[in-house]
């Protein structure tokens, strides 16, 4: 078991890619703690994964919130002794063009995205340096690398989170905490397919055309990515135990985007 003991915070994780993630790490041995906005939610993945209660918790947690990531962090800290593996995957999205976004919707989104991989990073290193080891995984997307139009701030914060990450990555070395960045491509999650009439509308094409001509189009098979393939890629980040494998992005898209 790759994570055997370890302990991991999942943010966003009562469902889609980060609950992917949380099943993952917990079959490889790791306790997990399910932190969500929806708290009932939370404990329902948690109680599916574990449902002694021993090896997975769930966590209310608005990664906006200062108080409540401190407090949340506190709590799996003290309920399973160490927290090894953080990974900042809360996200939303909201499509519009720049000259129509509302500011705060813009603000929304921001908080969210980057003000949430901050504070929950900064909870998550206070005991990582304590401990002299850890592993920070932040979710990206290919829009840390690249542009679509009607995603100013999506796109904006998942670049930002490559300048993040690789500040940790040299702050957390002499501790041993390691940082990377994963770049999905299209996940069919509900996230997805929420923006999927959204633009239609707004690019004035059908839906079908939404799937086809913008978000498949560059990749090498027509394939969406799956929470699988996000989860097995954050299993490797988190299980690699040197400093070779630090600052890093890994792009998950069916060669949507290549570097």
């Amino acid at each position: 078991m790759q994570l055997k003991d370890k302990t991991a915070i999942v943010t966003g994780s009562a469902s889609g890619i980060g609950k992917e993630i949380a099943i993952v790490f917990a079959r490889e041995g790791a306790k997990v703690a399910i932190a969500d906005l929806d708290k009932k939610a939370a404990d329902a993945t948690a109680k599916e994964i574990d449902p002694t209660g021993k090896r997975a918790v769930g966590v209310a947690m608005d990664v906006a919130n200062e108080e409540q990531v401190d407090a949340g962090t506190a709590m799996v800290i003290k309920t399973f002794g160490t927290l090894d593996v953080l990974v900042s995957n809360a996200g939303i999205q909201i499509v519009a063009p720049v000259v129509d976004f509302e500011f705060a919707k813009w603000k929304r989104l921001l908080a969210i995205h980057l003000d949430g991989a901050f504070l929950t990073t900064r909870a998550a290193l206070r005991q990582m340096y304590k401990q002299k080891s850890g592993s920070i995984i932040y979710m990206g997307s290919v829009h840390s690398k690249e542009a679509s139009k009607l995603k100013a701030p999506y796109v904006a914060a998942k670049h930002a989170l490559l300048g993040l990450a690789r500040v940790v990555a040299k702050e957390g070395a002499e501790y041993g905490v390691r940082a990377n960045v994963i770049c999905p491509g299209f996940v069919r999650t509900p996230l997805v397919d929420k923006q999927i009439p959204e633009q239609a509308k707004a690019l004035g094409i059908t839906e079908q055309q939404v799937i086809d001509n913008v978000m498949l189009k560059d990749t090498v098979d027509h394939q969406f990515t799956t929470v699988e393939d996000v989860a097995e890629t954050a299993l490797f980040l988190a299980g690699f135990n040197s400093n070779a494998l630090t600052g890093q992005s890994i792009i998950v898209s069916h060669g949507w985007f290549m570097e």
